[in-house]
């Protein structure tokens, strides 16, 4: 009841952020429901329907990412002076948050379930002259304890994943908090990296493996693909941290302005929270460049369905809005520090300088890794 009550209250951008969680849960729940369309049509492809689950666990992992990051930003969930006295220490505050990201990730099955049954004619009749009811099996009954596990899965999971990550920690000790080293992940991310590369590599040059069928149309692409991809992305995500930081080093080299040292600055400070982020999102782009080079030509232009189109925008609206939210969260956290630099007389052009300084070195930096990584990916595939 709280958390609904905080919900209620909460600021306009908030809700926003909430509403596209609830958008992409309901998108999730849709595919799993498909998925058992699927299986209900054609009991005789029990392992093709396994496979198509699988293949739903990337938008599943995109979505929670999303949820925990706008759970993160939520400032209903912060630390507040007076909450402990009235039992919300930070420990309450986490199974709080958790409870709010579990009430949007279930309006968003909601949604589904409902698109889902009148895709079926379950509700009012057969929409789209019934061409949506062969794919969702809608001449078979629906069962209801299938239903409602694929249905939990999305908010169960994301409140899990909100309640672990803002769990209370102890704090830091005073000399790490001014530790200026490099995050520790740019090897094991370069190792992983090459090793999904070289996956991708044997798979391509094999050129077996059984396929693994997307959600829709889309079933070529052998499972050790999918393994380098995904071997990959986390190499990425675990390298990004360390890109960032080196871009923060980069801008302080070479007798630096205040621009330069201010951009530098927080860009090593906030390594750790946007660098993940920006190396998911890196892979996600990487992947797609891959799939348009191998399938952009007229000969595999049908080799996409519907669900398989809807499976990437999630994961690609999802990414980037995990991005664009933890920015956000980031800008929010040195606003006293901009606040004290305009109060000492900074000019205020010096701060947007700053700004565009780090978009750019960003920029400069992750599109030609991204462009390398999605055409080596490519490259051992197209022959």
């Amino acid at each position: 009841m709280l958390a609904l009550r905080l919900t209620r209250g909460t600021h306009p951008l908030v809700l926003a952020r909430r509403l596209l969680v609830a958008a992409a849960s309901a998108g999730v729940g849709f595919l799993l429901l498909c998925t058992l369309g699927h299986a209900l049509g054609h009991p005789e492809q029990a392992p093709a329907s396994t496979l198509r689950l699988l293949w739903c666990v990337l938008p599943l992992a995109a979505t929670v990412q999303f949820a925990v990051a706008v759970a993160r930003t939520d400032p209903s969930t912060r630390p507040r002076p007076g909450l402990s006295a009235i039992g919300l220490g930070p420990a309450r505050l986490a199974l709080l948050a958790a409870a709010s990201t579990a009430v949007t990730c279930a309006l968003g099955s909601a949604v589904a379930l409902l698109l889902y049954l009148h895709l079926r004619g379950d509700l009012t009749g057969l929409p789209f002259d019934g061409a949506a009811a062969g794919l969702l099996a809608g001449d078979q009954p629906v069962p209801l304890a299938a239903v409602l596990t694929l249905l939990a899965v999305v908010p169960v999971t994301a409140a899990a994943a909100a309640a672990l990550a803002l769990r209370p920690r102890p704090a830091p000790p005073v000399e790490d908090v001014e530790d200026e080293t490099m995050p520790s992940g740019l090897p094991w991310g370069v190792a992983l990296i090459a090793i999904g590369l070289a996956v991708e590599t044997y798979a391509g040059r094999s050129g077996g493996g059984d396929g693994l069928p997307l959600p829709g149309r889309f079933d070529g692409s052998p499972a050790a693909v999918l393994a380098g991809w995904v071997l990959t992305a986390i190499g990425l995500a675990t390298a990004g941290p360390a890109l960032v930081h080196g871009c923060g080093r980069l801008l302080q080299t070479a007798r630096p302005g205040a621009v330069r040292l201010l951009a530098g600055r927080v860009l090593m400070t906030e390594s750790r929270r946007v660098g993940r982020p920006l190396g998911v999102v890196c892979a996600v782009l990487s992947g797609l460049l891959a799939a348009a080079s191998l399938y952009g030509s007229d000969t595999g232009s049908d080799a996409f369905g519907p669900l398989t189109g809807l499976g990437a925008t999630l994961i690609l609206a999802c990414t980037c809005a995990t991005l664009l939210t933890a920015a956000l969260g980031s800008r929010q956290g040195h606003a006293p520090v901009t606040e004290a630099l305009l109060d000492a007389g900074a000019p205020p052009t010096a701060l947007r300088t700053a700004a565009l300084l780090r978009a750019g070195v960003l920029l400069a930096v992750f599109l030609p890794l991204t462009w390398a990584v999605g055409e080596l990916a490519a490259l051992p595939l197209k022959g």
